[in-house]
């Protein structure tokens, strides 16, 4: 069995719920993962059921999609194998919400900043391995960084340049809004492991979020089985606001900072950059976590809201 997590939204999978509904199929489920393919007639031997019963359970569990069976060679005629497809099945509504009516929504892949100036430890990774060499500042210049879907550093920043749609449609906004995945960075990981991260647009200094820890106890959503688990596997989704009484992280105001101090109407692009500076009270490093990693699998979003 590969080491695979299946991600359940019950509001658009509720075969699947119904299929684990059952303590038989739960206790099924859970011999294959533990102890590996069994035919039928071990499964019931192990769990001390009718062969029936077991039959009727692994037909539900296949037709979901949860158990693979395989036809194999046996000393009279042929025999049924019967495989677990995932090691865990999560549980979990969409988090995403719909784009709102009166809102612009553009989502920035995490590879695509124009600009960086990082320290190591650093590095950057996609969905199939590392990009460049680990803690080599240059490697955040490689061509490949397009396809990362995780990066990391100790000080320093990486710089997004958004296009300002709101300039382009003639509107006037009156929010803007950052969402995406951070943690601190430190060699291995600690849950403890405050780090102060800052968020600039247009060069003005924004807010300072602090980080409280580099997240390993537990393979992140969507982070590859690949990734060791010594590695940051999670982030916290943050949302940096700012709209004309201040600027909030998530809904806590902690700036003055307006959406008049931005000048946003005054330039073609929106540009923000996203790191730990060196006099960083609590300078812990930071992870960015994109798509294929972390529990969230998101780009760095912008929102202005119109």
């Amino acid at each position: 069995m590969t080491n695979q997590l299946l991600v359940v939204d019950p509001s658009t999978r509720l075969d699947i719920i119904k299929g684990l509904a059952s303590e038989v199929r739960i206790s099924i489920l859970r011999l294959l993962g533990t102890e590996g393919p069994r035919n039928v007639n071990q499964i019931a031997d192990e769990l001390g059921l009718p062969q029936s019963t077991v039959s009727s359970n692994l037909q539900v569990l296949e037709d979901v999609g949860l158990v693979i069976t395989k036809s194999q060679k046996a000393k009279k005629g042929s025999q049924k194998i019967c495989e677990s497809v995932f090691s865990e099945i999560l549980v979990a509504f969409e988090s995403r919400r719909p784009t709102a009516a009166n809102e612009i929504e553009v989502a920035m892949p995490l590879g695509l900043y124009t600009q960086c100036e990082v320290t190591g430890p650093c590095g950057l990774c996609g969905r199939d391995g590392v990009i460049g060499l680990l803690d080599v500042p240059d490697t955040f210049l490689d061509p490949e960084r397009m396809k990362a879907g995780l990066l990391w550093f100790t000080r320093g920043f990486v710089e997004y340049q958004f296009p300002n749609n709101a300039k382009l449609t003639n509107t006037h906004p009156t929010a803007l809004e950052f969402s995406m995945e951070l943690s601190s960075e430190v060699p291995g990981t600690s849950a403890d492991w405050p780090s102060d991260i800052f968020l600039e647009v247009n060069g003005v200094d924004v807010a300072t979020w602090t980080s409280p820890g580099d997240f390993g106890d537990k393979r992140g959503v969507f982070t590859p089985d690949w990734w060791k688990l010594t590695g940051s596997q999670y982030g916290k989704l943050k949302t940096w606001r700012i709209n004309g009484s201040g600027s909030y992280v998530d809904g806590v105001k902690v700036s003055d900072v307006t959406l008049d101090t931005l000048t946003i109407n005054e330039h073609r692009s929106i540009r923000i950059r996203i790191g730990v500076r060196e006099d960083a009270e609590h300078p812990g490093g930071i992870n960015i976590f994109g798509r294929g990693f972390g529990n969230y699998d998101q780009d760095i979003i912008m929102r202005l809201r119109v």
